[in-house]
């Protein structure tokens, strides 16, 4: 089925939007439906890599975005903050609150933070404290360069972040966090980090979030605003979720008034847009009703994402369409760390040709755009950082992935309501003579293609691509990412393309940890 057919189809249980929606909604414009690339620059990388200047001059601050010129980036989306602002913000406490910058690394505001890693947390601090002495804003700077470069600028706010939150006393945290143990969305038990996040059925929480969204109006004249829901995810009380999506939904809306009130006075129009898990049935299940939200035009841009454990493949692009509509522009977000499950070690980053793979089938699937998290041009970097501006100027297009190397891993939805079983692949035990399946989606036609297995233990596989047996080609060191002890690899045959179905009997009993289709 292909997506013009897709989106002929009727919605599911539609709600009416024009009940809900402003006139002056209509007219917030969607980001352009060519596919690009949309990145995130995060709330602290640039104040950590940048730090120790002998002095910081806004042209050399505002020159960051020009390396993003003349390349698929479509949108620069600019994380301001996490529990604390990167600017020195009225309504939240700035990161630097409390800081003493002729006081040591010892100081009460680093007490808490390991010994070890309290000369790295003042390169945050300290980088953003001078700034602000020195008169720089570095976001003005950036959505003015940005503009002049044309790239539309964006402000994403996160909306709960849990940074450090094992350390009461940490330096990213806020004054009210620390002073509301109340507001946290599991105050009787604190044993897992999510325990301790905001919980948004507070009218006092919404409130809070919502003057620094009041805030970023006021101060940034930005193209638009993502509420960044998946920063971290987990927003209300387990059991409390169906309650907490209407008044999500209610603060999505006093949200889009307020942009609408903006972009009168702005004179140019302002989208709104949502990062939410990855699938439809996980965000309504956390209370991020993301398909509503486009349905009614509150959000103009809606990007379905993993966490962070891994890059997830698989995110169900047609099935985010049909429930959403065709009116937002859709992204896919796309995280940095691989994995093939949840335990798998060790932690690894994308490549090059990973994320190739994955871009060419979310693409072919329908998405509008890539969304890049956490891919910096420093610090936080894929593995093969050479190929940085090649990801830059090829991952946002289909014609310009066309014909170049790429892998499709199987991986796994990194995020799960409470109770959700997790719809991992892998590992697979087999039994001798046992048969699995995996499914791989490798979106356009790939030609001399090879499956590729990382099996634990001395078992020779049979392998069926579509039903078509497929020969063994002996077996090859893993490229990075991928596993130390290499691949066993077996040739698909002719051209092949969107779903494959691999077929695989073991002749011993073996594990299988790693699965991937390989090919141009």
């Amino acid at each position: 089925m292909n997506r013009r057919t897709l989106l002929s189809l009727p919605l599911a249980a539609a709600a009416p939007a024009a009940q809900h929606s402003s006139a002056a909604t209509s007219r917030a414009a969607a980001p352009s439906r060519a596919t690009a690339l949309c990145l995130n620059e995060d709330n602290s990388h640039w104040f950590f890599t940048r730090a120790g200047q002998k002095e910081y001059t806004a042209e050399g601050v505002a020159s960051f975005v020009d390396q993003y010129a003349g390349t698929q980036v479509g949108e620069l989306l600019l994380s301001a903050n996490s529990q604390r602002t990167s600017f020195a913000s009225k309504a939240w406490d700035p990161i630097w609150l409390g800081y003493d910058p002729q006081g040591p690394d010892s100081q009460p505001l680093f007490a808490s933070t390991a010994e070890a890693a309290r000369a790295g947390a003042r390169k945050w601090v300290d980088t953003a404290w001078r700034l602000h002495a020195a008169g720089i804003d570095p976001y003005a700077l950036w959505i003015a360069r940005a503009r002049r470069r044309r790239i539309p600028p964006w402000i994403s706010m996160r909306m709960n972040d849990l940074h450090n939150v094992d350390d009461e006393r940490s330096y990213m945290h806020s004054t009210f966090w620390r002073e509301h143990p109340e507001f946290r969305r599991i105050p009787w038990r604190s044993a897992d980090w999510r325990d301790r996040a905001f919980d948004y059925s507070h009218a006092a929480v919404r409130d809070y979030h919502f003057r620094l969204i009041e805030e970023y109006c006021e101060r940034y004249d930005f193209d638009g605003l993502e509420l960044d829901w998946m920063r971290f995810g987990f927003h209300f009380a387990p059991g409390k979720e169906e309650e907490g999506a209407g008044l999500l939904t209610a603060f999505m809306r006093r949200t889009r008034r307020l942009l609408d009130s903006w972009q009168r006075r702005r004179g140019h129009p302002i989208a709104l847009g949502a990062r939410v898990p990855s699938r439809p049935h996980t965000a309504l299940a956390l209370g991020m009703d993301g398909a509503r939200w486009a349905r009614e035009g509150l959000v103009q841009m809606l990007t379905p994402s993993p966490f962070w454990a891994s890059i997830e493949t698989d995110i169900p692009v047609e099935l985010w369409r049909r429930l959403a509509g065709d009116r937002v522009t859709l992204g896919v977000g796309l995280e940095l760390l691989i994995r093939p499950y949840h335990a798998y070690r060790p932690l690894e980053t994308n490549s090059l040709e990973t994320v190739r793979g994955a871009a060419a089938s979310l693409l072919a699937r329908g998405a509008d755009r890539i969304y890049l998290f956490n891919y910096m041009d420093s610090q936080t970097v894929m593995a093969d950082m050479e190929h940085y501006p090649a990801l830059l100027r090829e991952c946002g297009s289909p014609a310009t992935l066309a014909g170049k190397p790429r892998r499709h891993v199987v991986t796994y939805s990194d995020t799960q309501a409470p109770g959700e079983a997790s719809n991992a692949q892998l590992p697979k035990s087999l039994a001798a003579g046992q048969w699995t399946s995996f499914r791989v989606q490798v979106g356009p036609a790939l030609a001399q293609a090879s499956a590729r297995f990382n099996v634990e233990g001395k078992a020779r596989l049979t392998v069926r691509a579509n039903g078509s047996e497929c020969p063994a080609a002996g077996h090859i060191d893993a490229p990075r990412p991928g596993p130390a002890s290499g691949f066993d690899s077996f040739r698909l045959p002719g051209r092949l393309s969107h779903w494959m179905i691999l077929d695989v009997q073991a002749a011993a009993p073996c594990t299988i940890h790693w699965v991937e289709i390989a090919g141009a």
